[in-house]
């Protein structure tokens, strides 16, 4: 597969069908996994890094099924390209802007992605549409036993897997939810929810993780660190905190449907009306619009629209695919155009 056709395919785990859909947009588990016998990545020398990479891309594919995995190779490859591959959430910002031998396996559904060379030796990350974690654990593990098949990993008996930074020492594991909670910002409780978030010691990011903000009130919660505690335990606190934070705003959404309906009609309404009639438009009230819209028509407040179609765009209209869409760079201004156009024309209003 050719970033061109990864590009025209559709991200399976912003599929609306998914469980509790219409507040959680996804699950992923990561597990970080390194070598045994290599130092760790910022100790290599460069011709170390690059027979490392050829020793995993190996690996990796075996893993994912030789015939079915494409390989990505970042080094030498262009910017907007690999600006795409993070949008996806294929990659990693940290991979994207790495250097040297490295690179991602991708399974043909894309669900599945193992990089190579990213902070620790393997990355191997499992998406899921809605709340799976049980599931998404489940397959990562798997493919991280045919992994093991062919790589024998860093491990202490005492400590557990060995990982580059700290936090990820022990399973290794980082598991995520991504979440869509505009009326708990909407009615202020937002805050709230967060200080409850911290004393369960989960961590509370963007929609592209750690060090980015949260546009368009989609929030990514996860567990802080992973050693001294299973992987069944991480699940089991993530399981027993996300369920209370999907009751939360769907009490919230009730508050603004029944005591503050004509305010949200005209938010949702405002927001459909400029995004399918804007001649140009930024990222960043691009997803601001689509969080409305998306609020809408889980409130049944707008109709027979396609809601695959608004979560597509959370990703779609991001800097990347705008312009590997045009197939040319393009300056900000031409971006929000091209941008305002894209939109237009897959909501069906030009």
């Amino acid at each position: 597969m050719k970033l061109d056709e990864l590009i025209a395919l559709p991200s399976p785990w912003l599929d609306p069908g998914g469980p509790h859909g219409d507040i959680v947009l996804s699950t992923r588990v990561r597990l970080a996994r390194n070598v045994a016998g290599r130092p760790f990545l910022t100790r290599l020398k460069p011709e170390e890094q690059q027979d490392l990479e050829t020793v995993l891309h190996k690996a990796i594919v075996k893993a994912l099924g030789t015939r079915r995995a494409t390989w990505f190779e970042l080094d030498g490859l262009p910017e907007i390209d690999r600006r795409c591959l993070v949008e996806r959430h294929l990659v990693s910002r940290e991979l994207a802007g790495g250097e040297g031998a490295r690179g991602v396996g991708v399974s043909p559904d894309l669900r599945i992605a193992i990089m190579a060379n990213e902070e620790d030796h393997l990355r191997l990350q499992v998406y899921a549409a809605g709340l799976q974690l049980e599931e998404a654990w489940k397959e990562a593990d798997a493919v991280d036993d045919r992994l093991e098949e062919q790589v024998t990993y860093t491990f202490s008996p005492a400590l557990g897997y060995l990982t580059a930074c700290p936090t990820n020492v022990g399973t290794g594991m980082r598991a995520s939810v991504m979440l869509h909670l505009p009326a708990l910002v909407l009615t202020r409780q937002i805050e709230k929810v967060f200080r409850a978030v911290a004393r369960m010691r989960l961590a509370v990011r963007g929609l592209y993780g750690e060090g980015t903000q949260a546009t368009g009130d989609i929030y990514q919660i996860s567990n802080q660190v992973s050693l001294g505690r299973s992987e069944a335990d991480i699940l089991k606190t993530l399981e027993s905190v996300i369920p209370q934070i999907i009751a939360y705003e769907q009490q919230a959404r009730d508050v603004l449907a029944t005591e503050s309906p004509t305010a949200l009609d005209d938010r949702v309404f405002r927001s459909w009306g400029l995004l399918t009639s804007a001649r140009t438009i930024s990222s960043e009230e691009t997803l601001t619009l689509l969080s409305a819209v998306r609020l809408g028509i889980h409130l049944r407040r707008l109709e027979g629209i396609d809601l695959g179609a608004i979560n597509e765009l959370f990703v779609l209209t991001r800097r990347g695919h705008i312009q590997k869409m045009r197939g040319a760079e393009l300056g900000e201004t031409e971006r929000d155009v091209a941008r305002a156009d894209y939109i237009r024309k897959r909501l069906g209003a030009d």
